[in-house]
């Protein structure tokens, strides 16, 4: 199913009321172990490693994959880092060949060689990069400077590799008072490198961070990366998220756009950030290898915690927010699909700063 018509098909629903709006995309933590300690991360870091959640063999992680492909053909692996999942090369080889997955997104700190053969086999690799100065970036991940020092090298290196191994390469930068400053030179960075970057603000408790919503230089950053945006900086996110960056209100939220599943094959419903709370109107209502299909697992949730909220008034993470605000603005996803092709590439010849 292309995402235009899933789009087109939500449009339908949302019009007769019903928010179990079918994915867009399927995002599966194949581990929630993690080699480095991010200082702002609430989930993962070598700090959890022994609280994490088991991951599952292979042929059980594509199980739960051939349900989750029920759902939708595009499919984001995620962490934790999942290069520390052993079978990471099968499970992605698989998901393709077997599973026909269209699009494949791998999210990961880049600190590791084995990422180098598992190119040719994503379309996107995302990779996360606060600060350019080594120092900073080290202090952020709570790491020596040497493994940030190699994180950088290997962006560039991985930088080179896309046109030859189809992939597109994005930066996602967390926005906190810290690394304001040295923010607009990942944007230039970016485009010297020729990537794409998204940036969000950092999270504490889903709750943007307090001193960013008190900040005049965020609001001016974000307002600058709203007009560098327009100018075709290599910027990753709609002018619609982007403007939601900048007055951080609350939107009307679809999380079963973006379904999460656990490393044991846990659906979280309706979210991450409402599972994680223990409250009555969501939580884990069933696991993929127990159930044969998606209908029948969206039956289960629905009958266990009701519809999804119709307000969200706490998450702004991108991978929530992006999607319902496009989902719930046509005519903004009409202009994004006709300014931006849909690999949301910028135009990096033409970029010109200030």
């Amino acid at each position: 199913m292309s995402m235009s018509f899933t789009y087109l098909q939500n449009l339908v629903k949302l019009a007769g009321g019903d928010r179990r709006l079918q994915p867009c995309l399927a995002i599966y933590y194949v581990t929630m172990q993690c080699n480095f300690n991010c200082v702002y991360c609430e989930d993962f870091g070598q700090r959890r490693n022994l609280e994490a959640i088991p991951s599952l063999p292979l042929e059980d992680a594509l199980r739960v994959l051939k349900v989750m492909r029920q759902a939708s053909d595009s499919l984001m692996i995620t962490g934790g880092e999942p290069l520390l999942y052993p079978q990471i090369g099968p499970l992605l080889e698989r998901a393709r060949r077997e599973l026909r997955f269209r699009h494949i997104t791998l999210t990961t700190n880049a600190a590791l060689p084995r990422l180098e053969g598992l190119l040719p086999r994503i379309d996107r690799l995302v990779i996360s990069l606060d600060s350019l100065d080594p120092q900073q970036w080290s202090g952020i991940l709570r790491m020596p400077v040497e493994a940030a020092q190699t994180v950088q090298e290997n962006i560039r290196r991985y930088a080179l590799r896309q046109q030859a191994d189809h992939f597109c390469l994005i930066l996602n930068a967390v926005l906190s008072p810290e690394t304001l400053p040295g923010a607009p030179a990942l944007i230039e960075f970016c485009r010297q490198q020729r990537i794409l970057i998204s940036f969000s603000p950092q999270m504490v408790n889903n709750w943007p961070r307090y001193d960013l919503l008190v900040s005049p230089e965020y609001k001016a950053f974000v307002q600058e990366l709203l007009n560098a945006k327009r100018r075709g900086a290599p910027v990753l996110g709609s002018l619609a998220y982007l403007q939601n960056l900048l007055e951080l209100r609350p939107f009307s939220c679809y999380p079963t756009l973006t379904p999460r599943i656990l490393p044991n094959g846990d659906l979280t419903y309706p979210c991450r950030p409402i599972e994680k709370a223990g409250l009555s109107h969501g939580g884990r209502p069933c696991n993929l290898l127990q159930v044969a299909s998606w209908k029948e697992a969206q039956a289960i949730s629905l009958a266990q915690y009701g519809p999804p909220p119709r307000v969200c008034n706490s998450c702004f993470q991108q991978c929530y927010a992006e999607s319902s605000l496009m989902q719930a603005r046509p005519f903004d996803w009409l202009m994004e699909w006709l300014l931006y092709p849909p690999s949301r590439r910028a135009a990096l010849d033409r970029y010109a700063p200030g």
